[in-house]
Parts: structure tokens; sequence; C-alpha cells
């Protein structure tokens, strides 16, 4: 028997706070957002992941994933931690290309990349104050509550295009 196709696992999203401090309910919009992506990839295969939206697009739900890692990485753990750690997709050294050169059979390894980022992001802010701030070099100070809100508006308006690009694989919609 030919071993089974990976598809991405269904996930079941648990409702944010209803009532509580500002800092677990900006946490808890921040994890629904991101469970929304992953129950938008829900069931799906690589190659299914890994479909083009409308060529020459790069924008992929794969993509969508591989971006995610990126940015989740770059706003967390590099500008407001400081740590040192490169982009997970970059190409020759420098720039997100997480929408470039997409491949179907690492689909599972660069979901789990998503997950385990979220972790790293949760760990590296965790004793930190929403008031906290970094000097950002174009910006001039950014304060951790900024990037809570950012990184909702980010995932919100990709999972928008999430939503486009599920309807067009396989016709489901809403959700």
């Amino acid at each position: 028997m030919p071993p089974q196709e990976w598809s991405a696992p269904l996930v079941n999203r648990i409702d944010w706070p209803f009532v509580a401090d500002e800092r677990t309910m900006l946490a808890g919009f921040l994890d629904w957002q991101r469970a929304t992506l992953l129950h938008k990839c829900s069931g799906l295969t690589g190659e299914q992941l890994a479909q083009r939206s409308v060529p020459p697009s790069q924008l992929s739900l794969l993509g969508l994933i591989r971006h995610l890692t990126n940015v989740e990485r770059h706003w967390f753990r590099v500008s407001f931690a400081g740590e040192s750690v490169e982009l997970a997709y970059l190409h020759n050294g420098s720039g997100d290309h997480a929408f470039e050169g997409v491949d179907a059979h690492s689909a599972d390894l660069d979901y789990q990349a998503l997950v385990v980022e979220w972790d790293a992001c949760r760990r590296a802010v965790a004793d930190a104050s929403l008031d906290d701030v970094y000097e950002h070099p174009r910006f001039g100070q950014m304060s951790l509550r900024w990037i809570f809100n950012h990184m909702i508006e980010e995932y919100a308006r990709h999972n928008g295009h999430a939503d486009l690009l599920r309807e067009r694989i396989d016709g489901v919609t809403g959700g």
C-alpha cells in the first residue's frame, strides 16, 4: 500500500476571551486569527496548499503559512525581543521570499514551522508589558501593544486571502 499523503490537520478554534484584561484579550484575538489561518488549510494536501491563486501571482495558502512564519519572527523575536535569528524563508540571504519556491512536499514541515514559531514568539514576549518599547530603525519607538495589534491586522488581512484561496481550491467557504 502506498504511503498516505500528508494533509493539514483539522483545527478546533477556541473563541477569544469576551471579558479579560487587555493583554489577555489581545493575545486571545491573535490566537484566534492564527487558528483561523490553519482552519482555512484544514484537510488540504501539500499540493493543494501550494496551488497558486492566479498565475503569475505567487500567492498560495502555503506561501501565507511561510510568510506569517517570517512576520511573527520579525516582529516578536527579532524586532521586539532583539533575538539574533534570521527569517525562515530568505532568498540569497535577504528579504521575505516566503511565496517563492513553495514545495508541496515540505508543506508539513512549513506548517509545523509556523506552529513552533508561535510558541517561540509567545516565550519571547511572555514577561513583557504591552507598554514596553523598542527602537525601530525607521519608525522610532514602538510598543508591544502596537505589535499585537499589527499582527491581528496582518492575520485578518491574510485570512481574507485564505478564504478566496480555499474557495478556489475546493469550493469551501466561510468559517
